[in-house]
């Protein structure tokens, strides 16, 4: 940094503007703490990648500084790009108890468990880093032990709320500190950072205990009818309890499927979030010896994900389990925007197979509740820590627009509120904040063990292939004079077939052997675009399309 040694700096590395690959950066002169390190998944048109992380160019820069890395809590657009970001920079990290297990999980699949250093904290933990202290309080969330963070610094305080609502009827006690977010509020604020994911809805998060009765509900109308499947987030600890609970009541054993429903219940049975009777849990592959009206299965699978188990399910290609016609299924949680259309296939599918389905509107069916506070917890939020400056985070750029609208109505005064990108840097010196500068932030591309290998010219290769797909034209020349040895063999992969276009691929042939005539005394470099460019144009105006043409000169 430039002359910014006695500056508070704030800024965002992933989570604006998107939901997930969550990492923001709160900086002090020479003490950078960095604060949670998620993923996000691709879409469906950046071809053939598996996961999106941040862009840590600024945190290379600044290698020297950083003192750690905090974890708010367990989602995986909070975690999902810590292994690779370790794989970097190998940093201490600070996460509570559940997270830690979630966290620790990954490391050891990318076998850097040993080396990682990891710190357990909770909400009466105090860090110092250098002139930086940090404390912590509680919020619930959709999955345990979540905290909000507090950095003292030399220009007051800054509060980063983590994901958070106010429910005063939590499952096992996960409930939000609301006495000491007052305490700090009334100690004075000078910056508050809040996530805004439900910032367009209106009223007051509903309570995870109203799922609990709908659930039980469910389970007991399904008395004697078959098996029980209930699909949800692995993440969401106190859903799985309440399945639990139900099972108990209706006295039904409880199978687990899907990989990441079994890791996290293992987390959370060994670190005591879940309280589970060793007789109730039974393997999937066993429950056939077990009648099926004493059967519950939870499963992964609730956002329509083609892999996961529940989509399995639905098509039968599960080894173990599958579905008869009379058996419940239960989709415990609301599709994700964009999720739709896979949700409405799998749930198509379950009703072919004669199940009876529980799914749509979590406001219908009564199986879902946000993890995520609405406009009423975030105005909460805002009166309970009363911050000078606000930065609205975690969102798309409506969410962060209608949560600064929030904050003014509750008192925040105009122009106090910084809307940013995921790179801006917020500077506040001498209780002045200003957003003045940028960094390069952005996303990078994780696709099978390669991590930023992947760019805009390799994607837009696999775009032009899954549209038009590719020419192939393997030309023989002789290396004394550059004439033509043999025909010319113009393989097509993905274009047309063939055997069903043999005039077009003749004429392809011809032109060039033409091209070939006319530069023959020319390198192989130039017949290679001259036949590219031939061959381009003539199936563009006969096909008007543009596949990949990849001409292979091989001189004899």
């Amino acid at each position: 940094m430039t002359s910014h040694d006695n500056t508070l700096s704030i800024l965002a590395l992933g989570g604006i503007n998107e939901i997930g690959k969550n990492m923001y950066v709160v900086q002090y002169g020479n003490d950078l703490v960095i604060i949670d390190c998620g993923a996000k998944f691709a879409d469906y048109h950046i071809l053939g990648v598996d996961l999106i992380i941040p862009d840590v160019f600024y945190l290379q820069e600044h290698r020297e500084k950083i003192k750690a890395l905090i974890v708010t809590h367990g989602h995986e657009d909070h975690i999902g790009g810590i292994p690779y970001f370790l794989k970097k920079m190998n940093i201490p990290i600070y996460a509570t108890r559940f997270t830690l297990g979630l966290i620790e999980l990954k490391l050891k699949e990318h076998k850097i468990l040993r080396e990682s250093t990891l710190h357990e904290i909770n909400a009466d933990t105090h860090l110092t880093f250098g002139e930086m202290d940090v404390s912590f309080f509680k919020v619930s969330h959709s999955i345990p032990d979540c905290l909000g963070i507090v950095f003292h610094t030399p220009e007051g305080k800054v509060i980063h709320t983590g994901d958070f609502k106010f429910d005063l009827t939590p499952v096992n006690e996960q409930y939000s500190d609301i006495h000491k977010m007052a305490k700090i509020g009334e100690e004075g604020v000078l910056a508050l950072i809040s996530e805004s994911t439900n910032a367009e809805r209106p009223g007051l998060t509903p309570s995870e205990q109203l799922v609990g009765g709908h659930l039980e509900e469910a389970f007991l109308k399904a008395q004697g009818k078959g098996k029980i499947f209930v699909s949800t987030f692995a993440s969401n600890v106190n859903r799985v309890q309440q399945v639990v609970d139900a099972c108990l009541k209706t006295n039904r054993k409880l199978a687990l499927l899907g990989r990441s429903m079994v890791n996290v219940v293992h987390v959370a049975r060994e670190r005591g979030y879940l309280d589970v009777p060793d007789w109730m849990m039974v393997d999937a592959r066993d429950i056939h010896q077990l009648p099926s009206e004493r059967i519950a299965i939870l499963c992964t699978g609730s956002q329509g994900e083609p892999l996961a188990a529940l989509a399995r399910l639905s098509t039968g290609s599960n080894r173990d389990v599958k579905i008869h016609p009379g058996d419940t299924v239960i989709l415990a949680a609301s599709p994700i925007p964009g999720n739709e259309k896979d949700v409405s296939r799998i749930v198509d599918n379950l009703f072919q197979l004669g199940a009876h389905v529980i799914y749509g509107s979590s406001s219908i069916t009564g199986m879902h509740v946000s993890g995520h506070g609405y406009q009423e917890d975030l105005k909460l939020m805002l009166t309970l820590i009363k911050p000078k400056y606000f930065i609205p985070i975690h969102g798309e750029y409506r969410m962060l627009h209608q949560h600064r609208l929030l904050a003014e109505s509750v008192g925040v005064e105009k122009g106090n509120t910084f809307i940013i990108n995921n790179g801006d840097i917020v500077d506040i010196q001498n209780g002045v904040a200003r957003q003045t500068r940028k960094t390069v932030a952005g996303d990078t591309y994780v696709d099978g063990y390669g991590i930023g290998e992947v760019g805009q010219v390799v994607l837009r290769d696999r775009k032009q292939l899954s549209e038009d797909g590719m020419l192939v034209i393997v030309i023989t020349i002789s290396k004394l004079d550059g004439s033509l040895i043999s025909e010319p063999d113009t393989i097509s992969r993905g274009f047309v077939y063939a055997k069903d276009a043999e005039d077009l691929i003749n004429n392809i042939n011809m032109l060039v052997k033409e091209s070939i005539d006319r530069f023959k005394e020319a390198n192989p470099f130039a017949m290679k675009q001259a036949v590219k460019k031939a061959v381009g144009q003539y199936v563009f105006t006969h096909t008007k399309r543009k596949p990949m043409l990849l001409p292979l000169v091989i001189e004899i």
